[in-house]
C-alpha cells in the first residue's frame, strides 16, 4: 500500500479514485465475459454480490468501539465527501428505482417530488444544518432533549424519528427485495432478507463511521449505473449523449406515439400493484385541483426534506459550521446529477416501448411474440409485469399491459435491448441506493433508542461499551422488523416515502425550526407541537386512507403532513404563549446557535 501514506483523511480522494477506477475495471470485464458467452443471470449476481461484498468490506475496517466514531463518524468527514454521503442516503430506493416510475406512469404531476426534494435542501441549508451542527447534538432528538429540556420532549422526538424513519426504512427494503427478486432469481419475499443482510454488514459495526464510507463507495455506483443507461438510450433513439438537455423533442414525439395508442384509456382489466399507461406523460395539468396537488406535494416534500431524522444527523459529522454548509451545497450538486437525470430516463424508456420505429416497441404487435421475449418473461415470473388480451384479438393494445412502476429502472436495460452488462450495473446501482439510505435510517432509530432513550432516559450511568452494544442489538431488531413489514408489499416504494415525509413533517418541522429561531418557543410548546402534530397527522391519514373519509381541499394521504404541521405550528405557538418562557440560559443558548461559527455550544463528550 505505498501508494497511500499518511492520514486516511487526506488520502480520501486517492482511495476513492483507486476504489471508482476498479469499478470501471470491473465493469468493462463482465462485458468482456458476456460476449464470451456467461450467461445473464451469473452477471446480474456477480454484479450485485461483488457490490455488496465491497461494502461489508468497508463496514467491517470501519469498525469502532469509539462512541464519537460510531454516532458522528467522530466529526472528520470532509465536506465533499459528506455531500456524497448525504446524496447517496438520500438517493433512497424512491429515487433510484421508482422515481423515473412515478414519472413514467404518472407524468407530469411526479416532478413535485423533484422539485420538492431538491428544494428540501434550501430549508436544510437556510434553517437547519449549520446551526444544528453548531449545537454538537448527536442525534435529532439529542437537540429536542437539550433545547427544550425534559426527558418527555425527548420521548416525543423519539417517536416521530421512529416512525417516520421505519415508515422509509421499509420502502428501501422494498427496494432491495425488488433487485434482489430479479437479480438472483428468488422471491421477493426471500430478497428483502437478502438486503437487510447486506444492510446490516454495512452499518452494524462501525456505526455512522462505517455508514459514511460506505455511502460515499454506494454513490460512486449508483450514480454510473443510472446515468449509463440513459445516455446510451438517448445516442441510440437518435437525440445525442446529453440527454438531460436533448429529451424535450422526444417528449414532443412522446405525445404524438400516447394519442396514436390511445393513452388515457381506463385500462379494461386491473392486477394488483400493477398500472397501465392511463396518464399522458406531457400532460401538465391546467386545473386549480392539479395545480393545487402539485404545490401541496412540493411543500410536504420540501418540509419533509428539512425534518427527516437520518439527512439532518449527515451534518453533525463535519469537522465545522462552515463545512455544515458547504456540504449542503455539495449535496445538492450529487443529487442534482440523479434528479436532472430521472424525466430523460423515463422518457426515452417509454419510447423504447411505444415507438413503432423502434425494434424494441412491443405496443401493437401480437401477444404472443411479446409474451416470447425474455424480458417479459422473466420480470412475469416474478410478479411484476402482467399482459392481457382483454379483448380477444391478440394485439397487444396500450391498455392491456401492465407493470410496477417499481421496475421500470432496473427493467430499462432490457427494455431497450442493451447488454445485460447494462442490467446487471443498474440492479448493482438500485441495490446501493436502497441499502445506502436504509443504512442511515436504521443508524438513525438504534442511535436515537440507544442514546437518547436508554443512555440519556433509562441508564445514564451506562458506559461506553453496553451503550454500543445496545445500538448494535436494536440496529439487528428494527432491521428485521422492517424486512418483515416490507415482505407484505403495503403500498408502493413511493407511498411509503412519501408517509415518511409527512410523519417527519408532522411532528418534527417547526419544533427543529422554532428551537432555533424563536428563543420563546419553550418545553410545553415543543411537546404539544410534537404530540398534536404527529396525532393530526396520523389521524387524517388513517381517515383518507382507510376511514372513507374524502380529502379536504385535495389533501390526500401523500399530503397529509400539511393538517399535521398545521396543527403542529398552531399548537406549539399558543402553548407556548400560554406558558412561562424558557430560562435565560437557555435563550442564551439560542443566540450562541445562530452564531454560525465558533466552536459547539455542547462539548463533544455529552
Amino acid at each position: 500500500m505505498s501508494i497511500i501514506k499518511g492520514d486516511f483523511i487526506d488520502n480520501l480522494p486517492k482511495i476513492y479514485g483507486l476504489y471508482t477506477g476498479g469499478f470501471v475495471v470491473f465493469i468493462l470485464l463482465m462485458a468482456i465475459l458476456e460476449q464470451a458467452g456467461l450467461g445473464a443471470d451469473t452477471i446480474g449476481i456477480l454484479f450485485v454480490a461483488f457490490t455488496v461484498v465491497i461494502y461489508a468490506t468497508i463496514g467491517w475496517l470501519s469498525r469502532t468501539m469509539q462512541v464519537d466514531a460510531y454516532y458522528v463518524a467522530g466529526r472528520q468527514v470532509p465536506a465533499v465527501f459528506n455531500g456524497m454521503a448525504t446524496a447517496a442516503d438520500w438517493m433512497s430506493g424512491a429515487s433510484f428505482v421508482a422515481m423515473a416510475g412515478g414519472i413514467y406512469f404518472g407524468g407530469h404531476g411526479y416532478i413535485a417530488f423533484v422539485v420538492g426534494w431538491t428544494g428540501g435542501y434550501v430549508l436544510v441549508a437556510s434553517l437547519m444544518a449549520p446551526y444544528l451542527r453548531k449545537f454538537g447534538c448527536y442525534t435529532v432528538p439529542d437537540f429536542i432533549g437539550t433545547r427544550y429540556g425534559g426527558n418527555l420532549a425527548r420521548f416525543l422526538a423519539v417517536c416521530v424519528l421512529t416512525l417516520a424513519s421505519f415508515t422509509y426504512v421499509t420502502a428501501q427494503i422494498n427496494a432491495t427485495g425488488t433487485i434482489a427478486s430479479r437479480a438472483l432469481g428468488i422471491p421477493f419475499e426471500v430478497g428483502v432478507w437478502f438486503g437487510l443482510l447486506g444492510i446490516l454488514l454495512c452499518s452494524m459495526l462501525g456505526g455512522m463511521r462505517g455508514v459514511t464510507w460506505t455511502q460515499v463507495a454506494q454513490y460512486i455506483v449508483l450514480i454510473i449505473a443510472y446515468v449509463v443507461p440513459v445516455i446510451w438510450m438517448s445516442n441510440k433513439q437518435g437525440f445525442g449523449i446529453i440527454p438531460q438537455l436533448a429529451y424535450g423533442e422526444a417528449v414532443m414525439r412522446l405525445g404524438e406515439l400516447e394519442t396514436l395508442h390511445g393513452v388515457g384509456l381506463k385500462p379494461t382489466e386491473a392486477f394488483a400493484g400493477l398500472k397501465a399507461l392511463t396518464v399522458p406523460h406531457y400532460e401538465a395539468g391546467t386545473t386549480f385541483a392539479a395545480k393545487w396537488k402539485f404545490v401541496t406535494l412540493v411543500f410536504c416534500m420540501m418540509a419533509g426534506t428539512a425534518s427527516l431524522p437520518h439527512i439532518l444527523m449527515r451534518y453533525f459529522t463535519t469537522p465545522s459550521v462552515k463545512a455544515a454548509r458547504q456540504s449542503v451545497a455539495w449535496s445538492l450538486l450529487f443529487i442534482f446529477l440523479l434528479y436532472f437525470t430521472a424525466p430523460a430516463l423515463a422518457t426515452f424508456t417509454k419510447l423504447q416501448v411505444l415507438d413503432p420505429n423502434l425494434a424494441t416497441s412491443i405496443i401493437g404487435k401480437a401477444i404472443t411474440e411479446v409474451n416470447a421475449l425474455e424480458w417479459i418473461q422473466k420480470w412475469s415470473d416474478v410478479g411484476f409485469l402482467a399482459i392481457s388480451d382483454s379483448n380477444g384479438d391478440g394485439i397487444l393494445q396500450i391498455n392491456e399491459f401492465f407493470m410496477r412502476g417499481d421496475i421500470v429502472v432496473l427493467a430499462t436495460p432490457e427494455i431497450a435491448g442493451l447488454p445485460y452488462v447494462i442490467s446487471g450495473l443498474v440492479a448493482a446501482g438500485g441495490m446501493a441506493a436502497a441499502m445506502s439510505t436504509a443504512d442511515g435510517l436504521l443508524l438513525a432509530i438504534a442511535n436515537a433508542l440507544s442514546h437518547d432513550l436508554y443512555y440519556k432516559i433509562i441508564d445514564p450511568k451506562a458506559d461506553t461499551k453496553h451503550r454500543l452494544i445496545v445500538a448494535r442489538v436494536l440496529l439487528f431488531i428494527i432491521g428485521a422488523c422492517a424486512a418483515y413489514v416490507a415482505s407484505m408489499k403495503l403500498t408502493s416504494i413511493l407511498g411509503a416515502v412519501a408517509w415518511a415525509f409527512d410523519f417527519a413533517m408532522s411532528g418534527l418541522f417547526f419544533p427543529l425550526v422554532l428551537g432555533v429561531w424563536w428563543k420563546r418557543a419553550n418545553r410545553q410548546g415543543a411537546i404539544a407541537g410534537m404530540f398534536f402534530g404527529l396525532l393530526s397527522g396520523t389521524w387524517y391519514l388513517y381517515m383518507v386512507k382507510w376511514g372513507g373519509m374524502d380529502p379536504w381541499l385535495y389533501i390526500d394521504h401523500l399530503r397529509f403532513g400539511i393538517i399535521g404541521a398545521s396543527v403542529s405550528l398552531v399548537a406549539m405557538i399558543v402553548v407556548s404563549l400560554a406558558t412561562a418562557e424558557p430560562d435565560e440560559e437557555t435563550q442564551r443558548m439560542v443566540d450562541e446557535v445562530r452564531i454560525p461559527k465558533g466552536k459547539s455550544v455542547l462539548s463533544s463528550t455529552h
